[in-house]
């Protein structure tokens, strides 16, 4: 598969997984296109390169049903569902509404999205205030992932996944959260981007598993002579931003209690940002992350990796030392890793690691 194909929408891991196997017979979704250009460069460090990126913009809700109505595009005049999740988490239009522990995070709406304003409004619940990643960051991150297929594995409010339907021909938009994924899709929808993307509430864990497995099961017409069925609708890149532990992640391991509910931060940087502990992957949730990238590096070479500004780099280094399920090692040959510093102003943020061909000079390595 190459890089820049088709775009398209569908719901759900069962139509997911059963497209995959029904490629064969021509069900393929319809197609539309779109590009966007950009570049992006690097120096070398050690067994990785370090890259500086500066951007100046940059609670679980009970479920509840969605308003739905009927849109009709005219260029096309093709007919699409339109979602709105107003009253599913409140709307705050002024600093007066906001509670006041989410006031530094409403002052920044603009950074994390631009088009807030926009009637009916960008939604976000408690945990999206401090977790979304702001939109000039998830707009780079997402050029650097250009492709056909990307899989926003822990997608929250729609940050990254908004950026990716922007730079890639298919967003698959994975969240647990009922009530987030709507928020997702609403918010994409204000950025008209929401036919791009297909949101499927899964655990990224359940969802690998059953898409690993369903190319290592043959079709049912097939017998020991004849291999396996081919991928015919592969994901060229995997992006993971799993849950980080919330503001204490700067405390170096987050208490288990906040772990399980809260998601990355994007608490503005303070002074003194060297004094703090040393981020580890046994914090990551829902899994350690050592063991969540070699999941993931099954489904692809191809990996973007949002971490804490804090994270341990010999951890990231050692990642490629990782073997899969049967011993092999999942490191390609001559592979190096890229560690990009995304920064808001003169605040460091996150860091974004890339690997196999999203790496600045190994591009060859994107198809394997």
């Amino acid at each position: 598969m190459g890089k820049r194909k088709s775009r398209t929408g569908m719901t759900g891991l069962s139509r997911f997984i059963s497209a995959l196997n029904e490629g064969e017979s021509g069900t393929q979704p319809s197609i539309s296109t779109n590009s966007v250009d950009s570049a992006a460069s690097a120096h070398e460090q050690n067994d990785f390169t370090m890259k500086e990126v500066n951007g100046e913009t940059n609670t679980d809700s009970a479920s509840a049903p969605i308003s739905t109505s009927v849109a009709t595009i005219s260029k096309k005049q093709k007919i699409i569902p339109h979602y709105d999740a107003t009253g599913l988490v409140p709307t705050y239009t002024n600093e007066a509404m906001v509670p006041d522990h989410l006031k530094k995070y409403f002052s920044q709406r603009t950074r994390y999205f631009s088009l807030y304003d926009t009637p009916p409004g960008c939604l976000l619940d408690e945990e999206g205030w401090y977790s979304v990643t702001p939109e000039r960051v998830a707009n780079q991150i997402a050029e650097r992932c250009r492709c056909d297929v990307v899989l926003d594995a822990f997608c929250g409010v729609g940050g990254n996944t908004i950026a990716f339907a922007k730079t890639c021909e298919r967003v698959i938009a994975l969240d647990t959260n009922p009530t987030r994924l709507a928020l997702a899709r609403h918010n994409a929808q204000i950025y008209g981007v929401a036919d791009r993307i297909e949101f499927i509430q899964a655990d990224y864990i359940s969802f690998a598993r059953a898409y690993l497995s369903s190319f290592s099961t043959p079709s049912p017409s097939s017998n020991a002579s004849t291999p396996p069925r081919n991928k015919t609708r592969k994901i060229d890149v995997v992006f993971l931003s799993p849950p980080w532990g919330g503001p204490s992640y700067l405390s170096g391991s987050p208490s288990h209690d906040i772990v399980n509910n809260v998601a990355k931060d994007n608490l503005p940087q303070t002074d003194g940002q060297d004094s703090h502990p040393t981020y580890s992957f046994s914090s990551i949730q829902p899994i350690h992350g050592k063991d969540l990238f070699t999941l993931t590096r099954r489904i692809t070479s191809n990996i973007a990796y949002y971490l804490p500004r804090n994270t341990d780099l010999p951890e990231i280094s050692d990642l490629l030392n990782a073997t899969d399920d049967h011993g092999r090692s999942v490191k390609l040959s001559g592979e190096r890793i890229e560690v990009e510093e995304e920064w808001m102003g003169s605040k460091l943020k996150a860091l974004t690691c890339y690997f196999g061909g999203l790496v600045a000079g190994q591009e060859d390595l994107f198809s394997r």
